[in-house]
């Protein structure tokens, strides 16, 4: 009898995928059970620390906050198709839930797909939500928690710091594992705990993928009322996904006034004092250099930027050139070389990124009928999140926010498309918090991006109606999204000795299901699905065959011939629907498949 593979209900087991890594790179290692951890500190050899003192970053409940982020969920996402936009068409994703839970259940399918992450977590201010993570029925704990009128971090708990590192830590373990090779992550903290902040992500990300610690000047009216100094700005935390990450470099007013032409050099506006040693040590580029008098420059101790070639071209063409006692290499360089400037690390203009008091009334203008800034005390500017874009993301970039907050980061993305005729897609997170009214912030996060989307489109649709001669009429960005949340398996599990004919739960429907197994099979969630005749059968596609739904009784040859004419990469069937006749026919007629393809066709059963 053929036996078809069980589908794995599980998000990814991050501890075994590291496991196996391991085995890969150091085969010696290996044990039928795991890793021989001896023979893994013999070949570490003295890399090995065994000191009792060591420079460490510690606090009480660490070692449970690692495994929160090892624990792999069995929870799923619910398509919610009446409160989203635009639902067949979107590539954007509204996620309700709890975000621990939901950056593991994404795993699977943006594993190293997102390119880059702003998040702005509470602040641990001791009036801040601060959801309590467990090992038991996280769902459950997730419904009950939410549901609660308050689940404050307050200043007298004798773990006030170790609360707020142990909800922060699992989480930025998780969005790391999600960050492309060349993502960013951008973090807004103030100084509550932006120095635990930075032990953290020294310790997840490495302290060599640390690119800048930016100060936003996010408020423009300093508090005269301040008992010490009137705080006026935020910490944002930048680090990379790969040390080699460089930003985008930008077209700053301010920077262009470091330039000047003061000798009227012919290739315009100019600035002395760019770098010529290497920033890493390079023994080959340590030579001396004699000036035209005779004198020797010795070189800078990692060494000089260039090779002896280079730098002498470069002393022809004027980029490099002696100062006047013939002691220093001088690098000039010119405005008009420059495709653009590295971002600073002090934002101070307020045009360009904003202020706290600017993003209230952004919300104010979208919901002048609640007072809306009383749910959002201090909401980020689009125009923050929007340079943050500019520095760290291309076209065609996935971002992400799992502190969705009041849906600043979606509204952001649709306005840079819409600008740039650009297609970046969002993925963002929101608790569905209570609120004081009734609501709940995810509820208004999403009527937020409802409004700031039909804004945006109509910002478009006049635009268009007074174009100049020849200009092209510029398109509506994506303004959709599909709502998702946070729910336990459709999929029931027998207990022990339990026989299920039918392990469907009957509150699901056939959508539930389907983006079940495509979150369990790593399927993109935005992906098209569409219902389809096989031979009289009606089954679901998605994206065009790469995955097959088979979720109805009547499942005869012809149909599956029917199936596999589609030449699907995966397909579903449930157990309920098989017997052992069933099984063979299945296996026939997908054989034939891979035969003609030169791939297999992944069977799995539920």
């Amino acid at each position: 009898m053929a036996e078809f593979k069980k589908m794995n209900l599980a998000s990814a087991d991050l501890v075994a995928e590291r496991i196996e890594q391991l085995k890969q790179l150091l085969p010696e290692i290996a044990t039928e059970g795991g890793i021989d951890f001896d023979k893994l500190r013999l070949v570490l050899g003295d890399e090995v620390d065994e000191g009792t003192e060591r420079y460490a970053f510690t606090w009480p409940g660490k070692a449970d906050a690692i495994r929160q982020s090892q624990a792999p969920s069995t929870a799923t996402l619910r398509p919610a198709p009446d409160e989203s936009v635009n639902w067949d068409e979107t590539e954007n994703l509204y996620i309700e839930g709890d975000n621990l839970e939901v950056l593991k259940l994404l795993q699977h399918s943006y594993h190293g797909r997102v390119d880059l992450i702003f998040i702005d977590p509470p602040y641990n201010t001791g009036h801040d939500f601060i959801y309590k993570d467990t090992f038991a029925d996280t769902v459950a704990n997730y419904r009950a928690q939410t549901s609660s009128e308050s689940q404050s971090n307050s200043d007298a708990s004798g773990r006030y710091h170790a609360n707020w590192c142990s909800m922060i830590y699992p989480r930025l373990r998780l969005a790391r594992e999600l960050l492309s090779t060349d993502g960013v992550l951008f973090i807004s903290i103030d100084h509550v705990e932006v120095a635990n902040l930075k032990k953290i992500c020294d310790e997840i990300f490495g302290e060599s993928c640390y690119i800048a610690h930016v100060a936003w000047q996010s408020s423009d009216n300093s508090n005269n009322n301040a008992l010490t100094f009137s705080e006026d700005f935020n910490d944002i935390l930048v680090y990379s996904r790969d040390p080699s990450w460089k930003p985008n470099f930008i077209n700053d007013p301010e920077k262009r006034k470091h330039f000047r032409n003061p000798d009227n050099d012919p290739r315009g506006p100019w600035f002395d004092g760019n770098p010529v040693n290497n920033p890493g040590l390079r023994p080959n580029l340590q030579f001396d250099i004699t000036t035209p008098s005779g004198k020797i420059i010795k070189h800078p101790a990692n060494g000089w930027r260039w090779s002896r070639e280079s730098m002498d071209e470069k002393f022809k063409t004027g980029e490099l050139r002696f100062s006047e006692d013939e002691t220093r290499v001088i690098r000039r360089t010119y405005l008009a070389d420059m495709e653009g400037l590295p971002p600073s690390t002090l934002w101070t203009d307020f045009e360009k990124t904003g202020h706290t008091r600017r993003a209230k009334y952004e919300l104010k203008s979208l919901f002048p009928e609640v007072a809306v800034t009383s749910l959002f005390s201090t909401p980020k500017p689009t125009a923050l999140i929007d340079y943050i874009m500019q520095i760290g993301s291309q076209s065609d970039s996935v971002i992400m926010d799992f502190f969705a907050g009041s849906g600043s980061s979606a509204e952001a993305v649709m306005s840079i498309n819409a600008r740039e005729d650009s297609h970046r897609r969002y993925i963002a997170v929101q608790l569905p918090e209570p609120t004081d009214d009734g609501n709940n912030l995810f509820d208004m996060g999403a009527e937020r991006i409802r409004r700031a989307g039909a804004k945006i489109a109509a910002e478009v649709e006049e635009a268009n109606r007074q174009l100049r001669l020849g200009e092209e009429p510029k398109q509506i960005p994506d303004i959709g999204f599909r709502v998702l949340k946070l729910d336990e398996s459709g999929i029931e599990r027998p207990k022990p000795g339990e026989l299920l004919l039918d392990v469907v739960k009957p509150d699901r429907t056939d959508e539930d299901i389907i983006f079940e197994m495509m979150l369990k099979w790593g399927l993109e969630l935005t992906l098209p699905i569409e219902k389809v005749d096989a031979a009289g059968y009606s089954c679901y596609s998605v994206a065009f065959g790469e995955l097959i739904c088979c979720l109805e009784p009547g499942l005869n040859m012809q149909v599956l011939d029917a199936i596999a004419d589609m030449e699907p990469r995966r397909v579903l069937m449930l157990d309920r629907n098989l017997d052992d006749t069933t099984k063979l026919n299945a296996v026939q007629a997908f054989k034939r498949v891979e035969e003609k393809t030169g791939r297999e066709v992944e069977l799995r059963t539920v």
